[in-house]
């Protein structure tokens, strides 16, 4: 026991030595804690470590240096060539890297983002005029927002059940046009929407969507290329599913369901966002600066002759 005690000891005094020595070069606080001497970012910087044994011994380490981060989030009024001039940054900033550019899902604000299909059956003279029967809205991540059977202003003439999907029951419970108008176009206002052959169900609802917010998959030179097909071929969302999503729908006989077609299109969207976002934004020409944010303006100035239209002023003089 005595020996065991005298060897403890005289490590205890080489401990101490060793601690005493590290705390007047500053690497050991005087408290006992383990300190750190740092230099500028990329050197190398000490620290110590205790053993198991009770010895201290530094250890050498590099500090990174700090790397620049895209924001991750754009403001909640962005607009929709901000948006894709975005997309087109971190494109370019994922070029030569391994790891793959995150899409919008992460960087934007998915809540941004819906899909839409309609289903319409025939009124009118033969049922020659379309009008809308029924309308799914879905999410970025295609969920249901909005699902309903809408009753058309006129009779129906012909329910297109084998494409439409619609029949005579449905339209027990369905809502009145303006009813559905109203509430479809609360979604979809400052909404990036997206859909196939899209201007069929705008004109099915009587509505004007801006075009630097819409995502027409019939459209998209991107999706096209992808699967193989000729840019300006005519596309259907069922060829588009087979080919890029091994995806069968609009199968049987019981017509489409309005609801699948629009998730279909938003998988199909999100195939391709970052690229087709990229495209969109080289295409975007600048949008020019307006009065009201020209810094150098006061707004107490518009008042003044500049500000006010040429033939305005000829007419009052």
């Amino acid at each position: 026991p005595q020996g065991r005690s005298k060897k403890k000891s005289r490590k205890h005094q080489r401990f101490m030595e060793r601690r005493a020595v590290l705390e007047q070069k500053g690497l050991l606080s005087p408290h006992g804690r383990l300190g750190s001497q740092t230099t500028e970012p990329g050197l190398e910087a000490h620290t110590t470590l205790t053993e198991a044994n009770g010895t201290v011994a530094p250890l050498c380490d590099k500090v990174p240096k700090p790397k620049q981060v895209v924001s991750a989030s754009l403001s909640p009024s962005a607009s929709p060539d901000s948006i894709a001039r975005h997309h087109s940054v971190l494109l370019s900033q994922g070029n030569g890297s391994s790891k793959r550019v995150r899409t919008s899902s992460l960087v934007l604000r998915p809540g941004k983002y819906v899909a839409i299909d309609c289903e319409m059956v025939g009124t009118g003279p033969q049922g020659r005029l379309s009008e809308l029967a029924r309308c799914s809205v879905v999410s970025y991540e295609g969920d249901v927002i909005y699902d309903k059977y809408v009753r058309p202003e006129l009779p129906i003439v012909d329910y297109r059940t084998r494409w439409s999907g619609i029949t005579k029951q449905h339209m027990k419970n369905a809502i009145p046009f303006t009813a559905a108008q109203a509430e479809i176009l609360k979604i979809l206002k400052d909404k990036i929407v997206v859909g196939h052959a899209i201007h069929n169900d705008f004109q099915a609802l009587k509505y004007f969507h801006p075009k630097d917010r819409t995502r027409d998959t019939s459209q998209s030179t991107v999706l096209k290329k992808r699967a193989g097909l000729p840019v300006r071929a005519n596309v259907s969302l069922k060829n588009l599913a087979r080919f890029l999503l091994r995806k069968k729908i609009q199968v049987g006989c019981k017509g489409h369901s309005s609801v699948e077609d629009a998730q279909t299109a938003m998988e199909l969207y999100r195939l391709v966002e970052v690229q087709w976002e990229k495209e969109l934004a080289h295409s975007l020409p600048p949008r020019p600066p307006s009065p009201v944010t020209d810094p150098a303006a006061d707004s107490s100035q518009y008042l003044d002759d500049q500000y006010w239209p040429t033939d305005l002023m000829a007419s009052s003089l």
